[in-house]
């Protein structure tokens, strides 16, 4: 395959620029937190600080690798950031004598290790993505200055998190990056991004490499890293553990041998791979057995997909040649007087509840423009698209004629968004061009320029011409490049949409790779039934080539045409969707009751009207709002709940109930953690009210019982803890939270002290699952009331077992259902 990062980088010899080019294969090391353990490193004790305590000893485990083939070894820096180093040691300290260990070991090259921060940026976490930006600034410059020749970015279970290591590597150094991400073994990360999304983003931000480390043995990560193949622009990379862990006599221990491993790794090799090592488990007979696989091996030939693709964090969202999309436009000010209104007043209920009712009609991408003179445009874009993170997992495009507007949205987003909109004119050109360059972005262009727009089709060509001929040059691919040939009313200039269609021909036949888009409805501007006209004018332009069609998909009529078009063209295999959605259906008036059957057609919706608040019925609508991640109406629907039912129902049968079904959805994949954490929120509010409507001394919402978290000691990642006691709180139970790096006496004695009956305990480490074991025992001999439930990366229900747990929790909703069973 031809790969397309090519921009400048410092790369210390043409080996290693051929293994960026996917010409030649490359090995990396093995794992060092887990051999520093089979040496005696202490319970807790942070590994990277013994680079400068013990340097011999860091110097002899990399050294073991490269006796075993490795081309590369990794610094001993994954934690080594400002805030998991706190006073013990500098960034640059840490660095300095990491890349000095690596180079004494005889190494070839020396990747420069960077982990995450183990903090839950916003807005689930308090971590703003700029301050993540920082760390791993400081980390980028550090690593740079002490010489190493690469970074490896891993470990990465967020993808706005590794969005902010890449941009900070690339800003604050010229060396190559490679980034990987760790996954479940639903094929997720934890906030449920997919392989394909993460490929495609950081592919496109410029990543040298990208896939796959930690995560699951070999045979588990291989489909994971197939599915990152076609859309990986650049190298793909594996290193997986030696299987899944187990504690043996106080040491953990891993199964998946050297020939197994390396016999696993073959087949990735073969789908494409060219970058390989080891992670947790993995040791220098894993990397031998990986030595003697690849010499000889030439990189397997891979085709990577080349069309039209978006992604948000949780979704990827692509177009064949010949297959249509659409983008819905509610979420925009113009014309839509509530909308003004709430965007006015910081009021977003009425753009989530837009997005909801959107993506349900069946949008693929979000158009969300900001745009009122009055606000501060770019402030309530990054809060909007934060927001809609929250409740939908379509991919968004960034609507603004501000490019500072623009830049500020995207490069904070979470996946490959697409920007609209850049034009012909050489003062958007120069600004907007290399902003979708720069962040990997997709780029609508508007055939305009300082003459205004060409009413003929040649005229619009031309400057789409002008728009391909600027991407082409700032190596931006065709296509990602989609060209608006603008549509004009019809009412004031009845040559215009030929002149429109006839423009979206020839860009399509003259501009090979390019895309094409319009925003449909101005066609019909000044006429009356303006849905049949904006009906027919997307069959025809859709006949024409039209690729994307920006309208509203609550308009039915409009969605009729998308369906029926995506079986004529053949998109739509066998018309398995059609035939599903459509049998049985008419253009029948609804019924005199209201009552929509199949064959109902609803009546038509006023220009700017609201989607539907949901269910007539209050309890339906509160639990909807819930279930939805909808905070802002919570309180006034449960209000109008306490009207009809006391406070014990509301939460009982309201709130409790909706909890459940987001678990089960959670549970199903259908919803992922940012929707989790939206439609927790929402439930904390209701709860509020039905508090504040609760008079003292009632009880109905007294506390469910007391639970104690925390992560144990040695260990200071918090993320998962901290989204357990979110949702516990919002189950209504007490949560008592310890923090992190917790002493197993401070535990018994809390316990002691309270009477808690069910405790939490988080580790993320193998290394700490030792201080866990000792939590319990404690546990058990002081409180032996007490049950205790264990979770985190490291943990499964064989590990819990082994430490003396009564239960493992695989997530927050299990933790919550363990919670309400030992509590009652």
């Amino acid at each position: 395959m031809s790969l397309e990062n090519t921009n400048a980088r410092r790369v210390r010899d043409e080996r290693l620029a051929a293994v960026l080019r996917g010409e030649e294969l490359l090995l990396f090391d093995g794992a060092m937190g887990t051999q520093l353990q089979e040496r005696g490193l202490a319970a807790g004790e942070l590994p990277e600080l013994l680079c400068l305590t013990d340097p011999d000893e860091i110097r002899e485990v990399h050294a073991a690798y490269v006796l075993a083939g490795s081309d590369v070894v990794t610094t001993n820096t994954f934690g080594a950031n400002e805030a998991k180093l706190g006073d013990a040691a500098t960034v640059e300290e840490v660095f300095a004598a990491a890349v000095a260990c690596a180079r004494a070991s005889g190494a070839r090259l020396v990747a420069a290790d960077i982990g995450p921060t183990g903090q839950l940026l916003e807005p689930m976490g308090t971590l703003s993505f700029d301050g993540a930006y920082e760390l791993f600034a400081r980390q980028a410059r550090a690593a740079d200055a002490a010489g190493a020749d690469l970074f490896v970015i891993e470990t990465m279970a967020d993808l706005a998190e590794a969005k902010a290591a890449l941009l900070a590597v690339r800003e604050n150094s010229d060396l190559p990056a490679l980034v990987t991400m760790t996954f479940q073994e639903d094929g997720r990360t934890f906030l449920g991004t997919t392989p394909e999304a993460a490929a495609l983003t950081l592919s496109s931000l410029g990543a040298d490499a990208v896939g796959v480390n930690c995560s699951l043995g070999p045979a588990e990560v291989a489909p994971l890293v197939e599915r990152m193949l076609p859309w990986a622009s650049c190298p793909v990379m594996v290193q997986a553990n030696a299987g899944l862990p187990r504690v043996e006599g106080g040491v953990t221990r891993y199964d998946v041998g050297p020939e197994e491993y390396a016999a696993a790794v073959a087949g990735m090799l073969d789908a494409g791979v060219t970058i390989v090592g080891g992670c947790c488990g993995t040791t220098p007979a894993h990397v031998a057995a990986l030595r003697a696989l690849l010499d000889g091996r030439e990189p397997a030939f891979r085709a990577a997909r080349d069309c039209f693709a978006v992604a948000g964090p949780q979704r990827l969202v692509s177009l064949e040649e010949g297959q249509v999309g659409v983008i819905g436009e509610r979420i925009n000010p113009t014309g839509k007087r509530l909308m003004k209104e709430a965007l006015r007043s910081g009021n977003h209920d009425r753009v989530i509840s837009e997005a909801i009712s959107q993506e349900r009609s069946g949008a693929q991408i979000l158009d969300v423009n900001a745009g009122l003179p009055e606000i501060d445009e770019r402030a309530v874009m990054r809060q909007l698209v934060s927001e809609l993170l929250g409740v939908t997992t379509l991919p968004l495009q960034i609507d603004s004629s501000d490019p500072e507007v623009i830049e500020a949205a995207v490069r904070s987003y979470p996946g490959k968004p697409l920007i609209n909109s850049t034009n012909g004119t050489a003062a958007s050109l120069s600004s907007v061009v290399p902003i979708a360059a720069r962040y990997g972005c997709a780029l609508v262009g508007l055939t305009l320029d300082e003459e205004g727009i060409p009413a003929t089709a040649q005229g619009r060509v031309a400057v789409a011409r002008r728009i391909v001929a600027a991407t082409d040059a700032a190596g931006i691919p065709r296509r990602d490049v989609v060209i608006d040939c603008l549509a004009m009313a019809a009412s004031t200039d009845q040559t215009a949409p030929r002149a429109i269609l006839d423009a979206i021909r020839s860009v399509k036949a003259e501009l090979p790779g390019v895309r094409t888009v319009l925003g449909v409805s101005n066609i019909s501007f000044g006429l009356p039934f303006r849905p049949l006209v904006n009906a027919t004018f997307l069959s025809a332009a859709f006949g024409a080539g039209l690729d994307l069609a920006i309208i509203n998909p609550g308009a039915r009529r409009m969605m009729d045409v998308v369906d029926s078009w995506r079986v004529l063209s053949g998109e739509d295999e066998q018309a398995r969707f059609y035939l599903e959605h459509y049998a049985g259906r008419s253009d029948a008036p609804s019924a005199p009751t209201g009552e929509k059957g199949p064959g109902a057609a609803p009546a038509p919706a006023a220009p700017g009207a609201a989607p539907q608040d949901g269910p007539a019925d209050p309890v339906e609508r509160a639990r909807a709002l819930v279930i939805d991640g909808r905070g802002e109406p919570m309180a006034a629907a449960m209000r109008e709940v306490l009207l009809a039912h006391d406070a014990l129902f509301a939460i009982n049968e309201v709130l409790i109930p909706a909890l459940d079904e987001v678990g089960r959805r959670f549970e199903a994949g259908t919803f992922f953690l940012p929707q989790l954490m939206a439609s927790a929120e929402a439930a904390k509010a209701g709860f509020e009210a039905v508090r504040e409507a609760s008079g003292p001394g009632e009880g109905a919402v007294a506390d469910k019982g007391t639970v104690v978290v925390c992560t144990v000691r040695g260990d200071i990642h918090d993320i998962g803890k901290n989204i357990v006691r979110m949702l516990l709180e919002n189950y209504g139970f007490n949560v008592i939270d310890l923090g992190r790096d917790v002493d197993p006496e401070v535990v018994a004695r809390t316990v002691e002290e309270r009477r808690v009956r069910l405790v939490g305990l988080s580790a993320l480490m193998t290394t700490t699952v030792p201080a866990m074991a000792e939590t319990i025992e404690l546990l058990r001999e002081r409180a032996p009331w007490c049950k205790v439930v264990v979770g985190g990366a490291v943990l499964t229900p064989e590990y819990a077992q082994m430490v003396g747990a009564d239960f493992y929790a695989k997530d927050a909703t299990e933790t919550a259902r363990i919670a309400s069973e030992v509590l009652g």
